[in-house]
Formats: structure tokens, sequence, C-alpha cells
């Protein structure tokens, strides 16, 4: 099915001209009033999908035009992009999913987080020769890094409570591309030849994505017809041959073994990875995280993800600062010292662990603890020391001592975004971590594992609440957000990314509703992204057009390093009221997205 709409090289021209001109990323003292018409935008009724890619979010809006509601359309589309968006998307992984059910105005949440194996333990990527973490590349690609995989679970648990349709019908679209094909495009070639070395040294792997030894080429059509068999058989057997099956033996076999090319140099560490894993994994309903924020209420994940956590309690530090009339500086000034806050906090208290203080890292108060430490004229030097959410907010805190290091997180990952007639809203970020995922696909049957378990700490501290563990659950920054105003849908938004999906969704955040820009106009945004880290990374657009005057304020940036040089690839809808929607995809960023509406306005 071929992608529709600009043709990507027209597209990324168009819109690259009109960053350069400031049409888009808007310039110091002016807000952008970029319109709909911009590529990647569609406004109209009945229902509307954003994804990064067309064929998906065309099988979205087919499942919600034969009356298919939110959740069956995103789960079709999921289903989808694990044929065309392989690397980033497929049966071996996990996500998490954030739903608005119109019908009662409440929000759930499913986690399908992957989990680590009963064998895992805190050192389990330690060396046992050196006492020191094995190289994060060797980790990588590994079978040790495999996770559960929750996807299959998770679409399960989402269609049983809040679907209409079956999964059988849901994967028919996903078959019928998997068997017919689609063009290859410079994006899937790209990402190919990112992996090609790693993809190499794995039979199966190498087999499916190297035809002929090298990474497809341009407008030649991928087929994945072991992918399209996998899926038929989900349909008929249901979800247990993956978790309890047939299929489940490949699987632990496929982890513990990695089908190496003979000859091959790389060292592969075996996984831990057993049948029992497979069969007692479950996928989890959790309450979603709620922050007010300029009078809109903001939801998002709980742990073991960060994301709702994190960008709530940045949002709410900001909602004690001072708020500069429309002045791009100031704002984003303090959208970087916010997060610098939030996210030294998130490494302190944030994990699949019991007692995660949420209530407080939220409360009203201790935002302003937090909010008191940001001054409008000069930046804290990062890393920050987390703060207290003890209870006790009476004084102004410290912020002497240092924070801890970035935990590392993969920055590949894929979110969609759908409403449908009723009102409906799914925001479904999904994943296998790395571009590829551990390089390791299961034999015959056309997808790619996961390597969740480097989202552990590798050398976890002391008390560090993202250490492994059996059946843990790694730390996420996945965040898919949906924002309320008086209990209806006014934003749905996520972002792959890594530990930018935070910043991403944040700054989209604040440029929409801090900022006046329009949607569209928020997304293509220039994005720099401040994680506690010594220094903010940025794209070079804005570092052009924000650079010299935060630096005056003590902000030390750099470009963001790639590949490729870009921060996330959101996706998002804004409700207007009287059943119109807008849905936006990126422009630019991995080569534009897709946004469709079931009655275009």
């Amino acid at each position: 099915m071929p992608r529709i709409g600009i043709p990507r090289a027209r597209r990324t021209a168009l819109v690259a001209s009109a960053l350069l001109a400031g049409t888009l990323l808007g310039v110091p003292g002016r807000p952008t009033e970029a319109g709909g018409g911009l590529p990647g935008t569609a406004t109209g009724r009945g229902g509307a999908v954003a994804t990064v890619d067309a064929t998906a979010s065309g099988t979205a809006i087919e499942v919600l035009r034969q009356g298919g509601n939110a959740v069956d359309a995103a789960v079709a589309a999921a289903a989808t992009l694990g044929v065309t968006e392989p690397y980033v998307a497929a049966l071996g992984g996990g996500g998490f999913f954030l739903y608005y059910d119109p019908r009662t105005r409440d929000v759930h949440t499913v986690d399908g987080r992957e989990s680590a194996p009963a064998a895992m333990r805190a050192d389990s990527f330690t060396d046992p020769s050196t006492g020191r973490p094995i190289p994060l590349e060797e980790a990588i690609t590994s079978g040790l890094s495999v996770g559960v995989p929750g996807t299959l679970r998770q679409w399960d648990l989402l269609l049983r409570r809040h679907g209409t349709r079956p999964l059988g019908d849901l994967l028919r679209p996903a078959i019928k591309v998997a068997e017919r094909g689609f063009p290859v495009d410079q994006e899937f070639h790209d990402q190919t030849a990112r992996n090609a070395a790693r993809f190499a040294d794995f039979v199966p792997t190498r087999k499916l994505f190297l035809p002929g030894g090298a990474p497809p080429a341009v407008g030649t059509t991928f087929r994945n017809p072991d992918l399209a068999a996998t899926y038929r058989g989900i349909a008929e057997k249901g979800i247990g041959w993956f978790y309890e099956g047939g299929l489940a033996r490949e699987i632990v076999r496929t982890v513990r073994r990695p089908p190496l090319v003979e000859g091959a140099a790389r060292k592969v560490r075996p996984g831990l990875l057993t049948a029992s894993d497979l069969a007692s994994y479950r996928a989890v309903s959790r309450d979603p995280v709620r922050t007010r924020y300029r009078g809109l209420d903001v939801y998002g994940m709980a742990p073991p993800s960060s994301g709702g956590s994190t960008v709530g309690e940045a949002l709410n530090i900001l909602d004690r600062l001072p708020r500069p009339a429309s002045d791009p500086v100031q704002t984003l000034h303090s959208y970087l010292e916010a997060s610098k806050l939030a996210y030294a906090d998130r490494e302190r208290y944030v994990g699949d662990v019991p007692g995660v203080p949420l209530k407080e890292l939220l409360s009203e108060d201790y935002g302003r603890e937090r909010a008191c430490l940001v001054s409008p004229t000069s930046a804290l030097k990062p890393p920050v020391a987390a703060g207290s959410p003890d209870g006790q907010y009476e004084t102004c805190a410290s912020a002497s001592g240092t924070g801890g290091p970035l935990a590392y997180e993969g920055p590949q990952t894929t979110n969609l975004v759908v409403s449908d007639r009723w009102g409906g809203v799914a925001v479904y970020t999904l994943t296998i971590e790395q571009w590829g995922g551990s390089g390791i696909t299961v034999p015959g049957r056309g997808f790619l594992l996961n390597n969740e378990l480097t989202d552990f700490s590798l050398a976890p501290r002391p008390g560090d609440p993202n250490a492994a563990a059996p059946g843990k659950r790694p730390r996420s920054s996945i965040a898919p957000t949906v924002v309320l105003r008086d209990g209806l849908p006014f934003l749905a938004l996520g972002s792959p990314g890594g530990s930018t999906i935070i910043t991403t969704v944040l700054q989209i955040l604040v440029h929409r509703l801090d900022l006046g820009m329009d949607l569209p106009g928020s997304v293509a945004a220039p994005r720099a992204t401040q994680r506690n880290t010594p220094t903010t990374l940025a794209e070079r657009a804005f570092l052009d057009a924000y650079g010299p005057a935060l630096t005056t304020r003590g902000q030390i940036l750099e470009p963001y390093p790639g590949p490729p040089p870009e921060i996330g690839a959101a996706t998002a809808l804004e409700f207007l009221g009287d059943g119109l929607v807008q849905a936006v995809a990126e422009p630019v960023r991995r080569h534009g997205g897709s946004a469709r509406t079931v009655r275009p306005d």
C-alpha cells in the first residue's frame, strides 16, 4: 500500500524552507501562527488518527469507518506498524496505552511493559571477569537484554475491556500489508542501514532485512510473509500460542541460543527467558497520574513509566512560576529549569518499586518548594539534587548537592493517537527499545525481539529504584498524555525518543498552552531536551532561534548529536468543539508522519 500525501522528498524540502524562514519555529517575542495546512495535519469529523506511517493511519481510518472505536483502531494500526515500522513496533516488544472513555469520562491506562525474567538480578549486566558493567552495545545486542514481550497481552486486555472487535479481525489489514508488501522509502532504508552490521550476524535477521546482503533499496517492495503467517496463527490459535504454546517455545529457544551466523565475530550473550516467564506475564490496568495545569486536567502513565509523573511534576513547577506574557525565551528558560528539577526526582524516586511518592511529587506545595529554586535570570547548574517530597514544605529547600547520572534509554519508539465518533480517545506508545531492538529475529516468525532490559540501571547505586530484579519492569519515559477541559478531551499526544519523550511532550504542551501556538506549530517547533544533564541538547533550529538569549541566562546548549539530529516524532490531536478534531503528525522529523480524519472538513 503506497504512502499517500505529499512525497517525502518534496515535503521535507517544503517544511525545511518554512523552518528556515521562521514560520514554524517562531522567533523570540512572537508566537507561531502555523495553520492546519501544514504537511501532516488533517481536520475533520467522525474520528481522527495520526501515526508516523500512512499505511498504519489508513488502517485505523478504515476500522473507524466500519464502526470500530478508538481502541480497535489503535490496535489495528499498531499491528500494521509491526509490518511497516518493524524496528520500533513489533510483537516482540511492549508499550503503554491511555484511553479516555466517553461513556464514563474516565481515563484508563494499560501497562504492557516488558518484564524481567525470574532469573534476572541487579548484577546480571555485570561482567564477572571485570566486575564492571558489560559494554552497552554488547548488552543491547544480546539475548540477555530481551524482556518478556507484553504487546499481545496488552492488546487482549484492551479489547476485552474497551474494544468492540475481536483481535483476529483487527489483524487482517496487517496480514494483507505483510503479504503484499509496501514500498521501501528513505526512512526504512536508513533505519536498516544503521543496523546492518549487527543484523548481518543473525541468520533470520539477515535473511529478512538484508536481502542479498544489503539494506533493501528505496522504491523496492518489502514483504514479510513470515509475519503474515504469525499474525494468522495468532488469529486462529489465540494469544496462548504466543505465551504458552509452540511459539512460546520458539521465542525461548531464540533468546537462550541466539541464531548467530556461522563464523560471526560478535560476542552475543544468551538470555535468561524461560517458558514460565512467558506464561506468567500479565498486562496491568493502572490508575493514571493526574495533574492540574492552567485549569486543565493532564493525565499520564503511572510507574513503571516515569512519563506521567515527570511531565506532571514539571508542569506543577511551571504552574507555580510567574507566567511571562508571550515571551518565548523566558518561557523556555523556565521549561528547561523545571525539567532539570523533575528529572532529578525521577532518577531518585521513580521505578517499578513500591512506595513511589506520586502524591507528594505532584502536590502543589512540593511544586512550590521546587519552583522557588528557579531564577528568571540564571540557570541552576546541573545535575541538581533531588528534592524531599516528604510533606514538609514550609521553606524553600536548598539546591545543594548533585544528582545521579541519567540512566540509558534507547531513543526509538513510535506513538499513535486515535479518536472515534463517540468521543473516545486512545494514545498508544509502543516500542522494542533500540532501532531494531536486540537485533534478534525469531526464526521463521518475521519479528524482532526487544532489548528493553537495558533500560534498567546497568550499574545501579544503592537504593536505585531502577535496579533490575526478578519479574520487575524497567523504568520507562513513555508519556502518552490526554488533557481534559471541563471533563472533555482537549489535547492528546505522545512521542518516541527514550528519555527525551518527557521533554518532547512537555515542550509541546508549553508551546500550545503558554506560548499560544496552534497544535501544528507546537509539534513542528524546534526542540531542546534538558534531563538534569550537564548540557542541554537542542536541534539546530532551536539553537539558531533561542541559543544566544538562553545562554545569557546561564543555559549551556549543544547540538543534539543524532543520528538523525532531531528530537522525538510526536503525534497529537486537538478537539476543536462540535465534533471537529485536528490530527497532527510531524511534518519533517522521521521524514514526516501521517494524519487523517474519517470525514475531512
